[in-house]
C-alpha cells in the first residue's frame, strides 16, 4: 500500500507547481509591464549619449588607436550609470528638474552659473548634431540646407503634438535604430582575440601624450555629458515618476549604459578592424572610405551617424527648454499646447534654429568644431557633476534616497579623475614634450 501513498503524494506536489508556477508568470508580466510603462527616459538618454559628435569621436578612437582604448569604454560605461542614475532619484523625489533644484538649493548665482554652463554645452553640442546629420546626409547628395529644414521641421512636429508619451515613443524607435552598428561590426570580421584584450587590458598605444590625452577626455565628454543630467532628471519630472517608479529607472538607466557601451564598442571595432592607420577626422569620412570597401557597410554607417545626430539634437534642445522653463517658471511640459506654453516652445526653436545656421556658414571649420566641443564638455561637467553630489547629499531633501557612501565613493572618484585627465591635457598642451 505504500507506493500508492507516495504516488498520491507525489501527484498532489506536481499539482502544487503549476500554481507556483503561475503565480511567478504573473508577477514577471506584472513587473515587465511596469518596466514598459515607466522605461524610456534612461534608455533615451543613453542612447542618444552617443550622439554625432559620439560616432566621430569613436571612428577616430578606432582609427587611430585599434582597439587599445576599448577598456575605457568599458569603465565609462558604469559610470555613466551611476551618474544618471543619480537624476533619477532626484528627480522622483523632489518632483523638480535639475536647473530648478540648484537654484532653489544653492540660490541664484550658482543657479545661473549652472544654466550659462549647460547653454552654452548644449549650443555647441547641438551644432555637433546638425554636422553630423548634414555630413551623413551629404553622403546621399542630400543638400546640408534641406536637412537642416527637414529635421527641424520634423523636431518641431514631434515637440507639438502635446503628449510626452508619444514624443518618447518616437525617441524610442529612433534609438532602437542607433543599434544599427552591432550588425556593420560582424560584417567586418574583426579578431574576437584582439577584441577582448582591447576590452580587457588596459594600456595606452603611443604612450603618454597629448594625443591620448585628447582622445580620453572627448570619449569621456560624449559618454558623460552636463545635458544628459539636466535632460534625464527633467523627462524623469515630465513623465510623472514617483518615488515607487525608481528601482524601474535604475533599470531603464542599466539598459541604456549598456546599450551606450555596446553601439560606441562597435564603431571603434569597425573603423579598428578596416580604417587603423587611416586619417580619420570625422565619422561621414569614415563612411565614405568604407563605401569603397563595402557599399552596405558604408550605408550602414552613414545612416547610425544621422540617427545619432538627430537623437542628440532632439534630447540637447529639450534639455535646455525645460531648464529655462524651471528657471523663469515657465509651463515646460512636453503635455502642454504650444499656447499654454510659447516660452517653452519658443526658447526650443531658437536654441535649434541657430545652431542648424551655424553649420550652413560657408568654410566653417565643423570638423574640428565636432572633436573640441566633446573636450569643451567634459570640461565643463565637473561643475555639473559637483551640484548633482550635492543635493543627492541633501539629507532633508532625500530622506532615504541620499546617497550612499559608496556611492559617494564612486561620484567623486568620477569627478576627480575627469579634473585630473583636465589637467594633464593642459599640461601636455603647454609643454608638449614632458610626456614624451
Amino acid at each position: 500500500m505504500r507506493a500508492p501513498v507516495e504516488a498520491s503524494a507525489v501527484h498532489k506536489r506536481g499539482i502544487g507547481i503549476v500554481p507556483r508556477l503561475f503565480y511567478r508568470y504573473r508577477r514577471i508580466a506584472k513587473w515587465l509591464s511596469i518596466f514598459l510603462a515607466v522605461a524610456g527616459p534612461g534608455i533615451i538618454v543613453m542612447v542618444a549619449d552617443n550622439d554625432a559628435g559620439g560616432i566621430t569621436t569613436y571612428a577616430a578612437t578606432g582609427a587611430r588607436f585599434g582597439y587599445g582604448l576599448l577598456w575605457f569604454l568599458v569603465i565609462l560605461g558604469p559610470a555613466a550609470y551611476y551618474v544618471q542614475e543619480m537624476t533619477v532619484r532626484l528627480g522622483a523625489v523632489t518632483k523638480r528638474g535639475h536647473a530648478e533644484a540648484i537654484f532653489e538649493t544653492f540660490g541664484k548665482f550658482w543657479g545661473w552659473f549652472s544654466l550659462t554652463d549647460l547653454v552654452l554645452a548644449d549650443w555647441l553640442t547641438l551644432i555637433t548634431e546638425f554636422i553630423g546629420m548634414t555630413a551623413a546626409l551629404s553622403i546621399f547628395h542630400v543638400p546640408p540646407f534641406v536637412t537642416v529644414i527637414v529635421v527641424s521641421i520634423v523636431m518641431g512636429i514631434m515637440v507639438l503634438q502635446g503628449r510626452y508619451w508619444t514624443w518618447e515613443k518616437v525617441a524610442l524607435f529612433f534609438c532602437g535604430l542607433n543599434l544599427i552598428y552591432i550588425p556593420a561590426a560582424f560584417m567586418v570580421h574583426p579578431s574576437v582575440s584582439e577584441v577582448l584584450r582591447g576590452a580587457l587590458v588596459p594600456g595606452f598605444p603611443g604612450g603618454f601624450n597629448n594625443n591620448i590625452f585628447f582622445f580620453l577626455m572627448a570619449n569621456i565628454g560624449t559618454t558623460i555629458a552636463p545635458w544628459m543630467i539636466f535632460f534625464q532628471q527633467s523627462a524623469v519630472v515630465d513623465k510623472g515618476m514617483d518615488e515607487k517608479d525608481i528601482p524601474f529607472g535604475k533599470v531603464d538607466t542599466f539598459v541604456g549604459a549598456m546599450c551606450t557601451v555596446l553601439v560606441a564598442g562597435f564603431v571603434i571595432i569597425v573603423t579598428a578592424t578596416v580604417l587603423k592607420g587611416v586619417q580619420i577626422d570625422s565619422a561621414a569620412q569614415a563612411s565614405q572610405a568604407l563605401m569603397g570597401i563595402n557599399k552596405y557597410l558604408g550605408t550602414f554607417l552613414a545612416i547610425g551617424l544621422f540617427d545619432a545626430g538627430f537623437l542628440g539634437a532632439i534630447c540637447i534642445s529639450l534639455a535646455s527648454s525645460w531648464a529655462f522653463g524651471e528657471i523663469f517658471g515657465w509651463a515646460h511640459s512636453l503635455n502642454n499646447k504650444i499656447k499654454e506654453a510659447p516660452w517653452f516652445y519658443g526658447s526650443y526653436f531658437i536654441l535649434l534654429l541657430s545652431a542648424g545656421t551655424v553649420v550652413l556658414i560657408p568654410g566653417a571649420p565643423l570638423v574640428l568644431i565636432t572633436l573640441f566641443v566633446q573636450v569643451i564638455a567634459v570640461t565643463l561637467l565637473p561643475a555639473a557633476l559637483v551640484f548633482l553630489i550635492l543635493l543627492l547629499n541633501d539629507s532633508e531633501l532625500m530622506g532615504k534616497y541620499k546617497n550612499t557612501r559608496a556611492q559617494n565613493i564612486v561620484s567623486v572618484s568620477i569627478v576627480v579623475i575627469i579634473v585630473l585627465l583636465s589637467t594633464l591635457y593642459a599640461v601636455s598642451a603647454l609643454f608638449p614634450r614632458i610626456f614624451q
